[in-house]
């Protein structure tokens, strides 16, 4: 059951960048120092920290580090554990609500280093076409990308079977740092629940995909991934094995439910064009 978010830290000053870090059971993990800091010299952003229903002391963390913020830090708390994808979609929905730019989410053992995010925020600023910049864990020379081998391979295989469901080239399905445009049609996204507790990062891709076609474009017209800089596997994992194991069994409901959907916007959109010509 979801439950209200009854305690929540608003702030006043319109962020043109707002990122969304889930957080279950993070005291322990959350680099304070580093959000603080960033908030320092990057007054155009915002974080907005989702407490999903953590039974450890996160909400007291969250709490300290919104009363340093300088209205940049905002906390937003669930009274229940709801899932990973269900917080960040609570966390888009309230963080859409002062109209940002661009808004976005963060894992919040920051794997995905901070001063990646201007980075993100260039992609955006240089081609208005881009509706989503994804980050992409790349192993190239020049970067610093440290993962477990066996993850690493486990998530090439996981990254394929999405790939194909999809539809789409797309390296990194997973990678916790994402940035959208707000426009009505990347806030459609986070209109309906997802699916999947954890691989709803795939069924946001597919929600696009489909918005896409239906417009008469190319399912992957405005997605861009960025090969990060640097990432690093960080220790305290929540995800189990047998979330690894549901996963797969999610993405091929994803894949189906929103293959049929494009299908469907393609013939329509092939539809209007004829009546378009035919009109004429």
């Amino acid at each position: 059951m979801m439950a209200s978010p009854a305690d929540t830290k608003e702030s006043t000053s319109l962020p043109r960048m707002i990122m969304i870090v889930p957080c279950f059971n993070e005291a322990a993990r959350l680099q304070q120092k580093k959000f603080l800091d960033f908030r320092m010299v990057n007054c155009d952003s915002r974080f907005l920290f989702v407490n999903d229903g953590s039974s450890d002391e996160t909400q007291s963390v969250l709490d300290a580090m919104s009363a340093q913020g300088l209205d940049r830090i905002e906390s937003l708390r669930l009274r229940h554990n709801v899932g990973k994808a269900e917080a960040v979609r609570q966390g888009m929905l309230h963080g859409l609500k002062h109209n940002p730019d661009f808004i976005g989410f963060l894992d919040a053992d920051l794997a995905t280093s901070l001063e990646e995010l201007p980075r993100f925020f260039e992609v955006m600023e240089v081609n208005p076409t881009v509706k989503l910049v994804m980050g992409s864990r790349i192993r190239l020379l020049g970067r610093t990308i440290e993962r477990n081998a066996a993850r690493h391979y486990i998530g090439r295989l996981f990254a394929t079977f999405a790939s194909m469901a999809l539809g789409m080239s797309v390296y990194d399905t997973q990678c916790g740092a994402k940035l959208f445009r707000r426009t009505p049609e990347t806030t459609s996204l986070f209109a309906q629940k997802f699916i999947s507790r954890w691989v709803f990062d795939v069924e946001i891709l597919a929600r696009l995909a489909a918005s896409n076609c239906e417009l008469g474009f190319a399912a992957e017209f405005g997605i861009t991934e960025l090969p990060l800089m640097e990432w690093r596997d960080v220790h305290g994992s929540k995800v189990k094995i047998t979330d690894g194991i549901r996963a797969y069994a999610d993405i091929l409901r994803i894949g189906l439910r929103y293959r049929r959907n494009r299908i469907s916007a393609r013939t329509q959109s092939a539809v209007n064009t004829i009546k378009i010509f035919s009109a004429r």
